[in-house]
């Protein structure tokens, strides 16, 4: 068989996370489908996941397309719906060869051929944009898998891995493939179901955090594309395929400080017509501070910093290299550029208590972020925290490590009592915020009124604040206030999106 179709699916998995806030789409297979045409394939994305697809449609797409080869992408979350669609596509047609990447199989590419061989046939580990084309012309000329860096496969009843592929250092080089996006899908719910873009414009982290895949993932590397090019890319998605909003898929954009004031001064410069969302270092932030109002001309609304943790002592077991008090900083940084503040608070950690936890509320209150939400963290088996944490994981079932669901167990809580907590810390911390709406400027105001709405209505969170506005046997005065406030909001339909100064 010569390989010529090459078939990117995302697999079918949902956990209500970030799919609250609207669709997202898979930007590396944007890359790996401009890649594979570069090298003379055929390719079919495929977001399965985002069009919240069944398997009967699955497979009327793979029937229809008629691929040589299925390749799907995990996150640890994802891999038990990852490695059941490439069975699946075995299933429709024996002679597919089944390829998997990303972060999980990376790592666990073992376990995962050791269990699953029979419908993984190869593992992508790190990029795939070299690796991948060079996969399939290896095997259309009959030459061994063993020679091509960056792969793992079984063979003869036991795991080969080859070396680790080099990373790619220019990536302004790199074709990509937006013309296969599936636009009309793709919005941002926030903003009145803007369309949405999720961009790379650096790739790498340097940070050490204990508990991440991340820096792992890039071994602590750190690449940028040059601000000319992204710049373009951003210019071309707004004027030809309507992109409103762009999310930056990147750990640390704002690594170099002069990249990354050339980007905003681009951005301004050319009047390009799209919203950022961005996360970044809170170092970078308190370094920026006089230089926000362009991050802010720069169509830059929305900023997340990792604060992660309410203790000094957890923060340094987390390796997050920061003090408490910078975060609290970096948050009034940017919420007096009058831009969108959010960060996360990782808890379920062994002597988490009620009572910490609660603290951790207080605590975010204090930092006064726009948004916060409290994650139950999730022991990566790859992560380096994951030694110290074996022993209190309570389930094996990757489906659950979704930053929502506990994996730990505490010493002093049951999982479930945990996952209450959590949900009480959430309701807290927003109906708080909600009361104070007034402090808010008009557009921020607006926008947290969508958020409001999404949270009860769409998120994850929605079951567990209704459930505890049950425990009440009624809903609260305040939240009945609220709930009136959405309905005026949803029905008026003001633009959430934020002016450019």
């Amino acid at each position: 068989m010569t390989i010529t179709r090459v078939a990117l699916i995302t697999p079918p998995y949902h956990s209500g996370v970030v799919e609250s806030a609207g669709t997202w789409l898979n930007v590396g297979f944007v890359y790996i489908a401009g890649a594979l045409r570069a090298a003379g394939y055929e390719a079919d994305y495929y977001d399965a996941m985002s069009l919240w697809h069944t398997w009967p449609q699955i497979r009327q797409r793979i029937e229809a397309f008629r691929p040589d080869v299925v390749a799907t992408t995990a996150f640890t979350a994802s891999i038990v719906d990852a490695v059941k669609l490439l069975a699946f596509a075995k299933g429709i047609n024996p002679a597919i060869v089944t390829v998997l990447g990303n972060v999980h199989p990376t790592f666990c590419y073992d376990e995962v051929l050791q269990a699953d061989h029979a419908a993984v046939d190869f593992i992508v580990r790190g990029e795939g944009e070299v690796t991948l084309p060079a996969l399939l012309d290896c095997l259309n000329g009959g030459n061994d898998p063993q020679k091509i860096d960056g792969l793992a496969f079984y063979r003869d009843g036991k795991v080969v891995a080859t070396p680790k592929a080099p990373y790619i250092q220019d990536l302004d080089t790199l074709p990509t493939a937006w013309d296969l996006v599936e636009w009309p899908i793709y919005r941002y719910r926030a903003k009145n179901d803007a369309r949405l873009a999720i961009v790379s414009s650096s790739r790498g982290c340097l940070q050490k955090c204990s508990f991440c895949s991340q820096q792992l993932f890039w071994a602590q590397t750190w690449r940028a594309r040059s601000p000319e090019n992204f710049v373009a890319e951003l210019e071309m998605l707004s004027n030809r395929y309507g992109v409103q909003v762009a999310m930056l898929a990147d750990e640390i954009p704002t690594l170099d400080r002069e990249r990354w004031v050339r980007i905003l001064d681009l951005m301004i410069e050319r009047r390009v017509d799209v919203k950022l969302l961005m996360e970044t270092r809170v170092d970078d932030i308190l370094r920026d501070a006089d230089i926000m109002h362009k991050y802010r001309a720069a169509g830059v609304e929305h900023i997340y910093v990792g604060v992660e943790a309410g203790s000094q002592e957890t923060l340094d077991l987390f390796r997050k290299d920061t003090k408490v008090e910078q975060s609290k900083a970096a948050i009034d940084i940017i919420n007096n550029a009058d831009i969108v503040s959010e960060t996360s608070f990782v808890l379920g950690m062994p002597d988490d208590t009620p009572e910490s936890i609660a603290a951790t509320v207080e605590l975010a209150k204090h930092y006064n972020p726009d948004m916060a939400f409290f994650l139950a963290i999730a022991p990566w088996p790859y992560a380096e925290l994951y030694p110290q944490l074996e022993e209190y994981v309570g389930t094996k079932d990757y489906r659950k490590y979704n930053l929502v669901e506990p994996v730990i167990k505490p010493k002093g809580m049951t999982m479930a009592e945990l996952e209450r907590e959590l949900g009480k810390a959430a309701q807290k911390f927003y109906m708080h915020k909600f009361r104070n709406l007034d402090a808010l400027t008009p557009w921020k105001r607006e926008f947290m009124l969508a958020v409001f709405d999404i949270l009860i209505n769409n998120s994850y969170l929605a079951g567990q604040m209704r459930a505890m506005m049950k425990e009440g046997n009624e809903m609260p005065p305040d939240v009945v206030k609220l709930l009136r406030a959405i309905k005026q909001h949803a029905s008026s339909e003001p633009s959430p999106l934020a002016p450019i100064p």
